[in-house]
């Protein structure tokens, strides 16, 4: 089946996301001088914006492609959790929020001329525990039979812990997972579907040091039989993606024309990489659809979606051509 016949359905694929919830914010200005009290810039703001984050973005970007979108999550009890849930629900995404007195994860980029001056993080990165974990277990109980698959978005900001991993493996039964993985928790994973690490992600979670397309070979299979994977997708910035499969392992040349900030491609290629399979795809039709979708919001500045219309019409501009190892 041809590439573009797999986007006709995503509109089928019925996504449960669970993991780390954030809420990002720009604060957008000019620099015209430096502070006189430290050699520092001087932002004069003109504006702020938010976007959503971590698992958030991962739902965005579901429903952006025309897929349906649960996200399964932890907020505080603050503004910064009423607006994500708004922003949320504005686009179609079903929630299931527990309520915490952590604050909501709240990332704030301040950025002049294009440019990010500084960033500054509000979090409490601890594993959740008692009543709130059990709530999410309940919760994770309740909505995967109505799932196709399942995506674990790890930002390691406290949701996704051995419980809830041990509870979420036993539940899905052959219910799909995918996962995008955090350094230092890679021993939560053994057991999911498919694994989307970045190469500083692979190396650790690989113990192999990526330097060269031998090594990149050794870690991509050491990964995927350590921990029983079906598939890992390693993203490999400006070189594309790599696809280990089994026995067979795919290298999907990039095809971004331009790169201007790469937050959240993470979140792109998953949700793009499970929306195409839950519809049909082959894992290799899935990844080539997710490396299109990454090359168009990695032209964006912030966290981006992208949608089926633009993913068809980057099928159309590019050809494209894989190479088997």
């Amino acid at each position: 089946m041809a590439l573009s016949e797999h986007i006709r359905h995503f509109r089928r694929a019925r996504v449960l996301v669970v993991g780390d919830l954030m809420l990002d914010r720009y604060i957008w200005g000019r620099v015209e001088r430096i502070s006189p009290e430290a050699p520092v810039p001087v932002v004069e703001v003109l504006r702020d914006s938010y976007n959503l984050g971590g698992a958030a973005n991962v739902a965005a970007n579901v429903v952006s492609l025309g897929a349906r979108a649960t996200v399964l999550g932890v907020v505080g009890t603050d503004l910064a959790g009423q607006t994500l849930e708004q922003m949320l629900r504005d686009r179609a995404i079903q929630c299931a929020l527990i309520e915490d007195r952590r604050p909501t994860t709240v990332k704030t980029r301040v950025i002049a001329h294009n440019q990010q001056v500084v960033r500054f993080d509000t979090e409490d990165r601890a594993p959740l525990r008692g009543r709130e974990l059990q709530s999410l277990l309940g919760m994770l109980g309740e909505l995967l039979p109505g799932h196709d698959v399942v995506v674990v978005s790890d930002y390691k900001k406290g949701v996704v812990s051995a419980p809830m991993m041990k509870a979420l493996l036993r539940m899905a039964g052959r219910k799909p997972i995918a996962v995008d993985p955090k350094i230092g928790h890679f021993h939560l994973y053994k057991g999911v579907s498919v694994l989307t690490p970045n190469l500083k992600e692979a190396s650790q979670g690989s113990g192999v040091e990526i330097r060269d397309e031998r090594t990149l070979l050794r870690a991509g299979r050491r990964l995927r039989q350590r921990l029983g994977a079906k598939a890992v997708l390693i993203t490999r910035g400006e070189r594309g993606m790599s696809l280990f499969e089994g026995t067979k392992v795919w290298h999907i040349p990039t095809v971004a024309r331009r790169v201007y900030d790469v937050t959240g491609a993470g979140d792109t290629v998953i949700a793009t990489l499970v929306v195409a399979w839950a519809a049909g795809a082959s894992l290799r039709d899935a990844a080539v659809l997710a490396n299109h979708a990454a090359g168009l919001v990695v032209a964006e500045v912030g966290a981006a979606t992208t949608t089926a219309q633009a993913l068809r019409a980057s099928l159309r501009k590019n050809k494209e051509v894989l190479s088997s190892a």
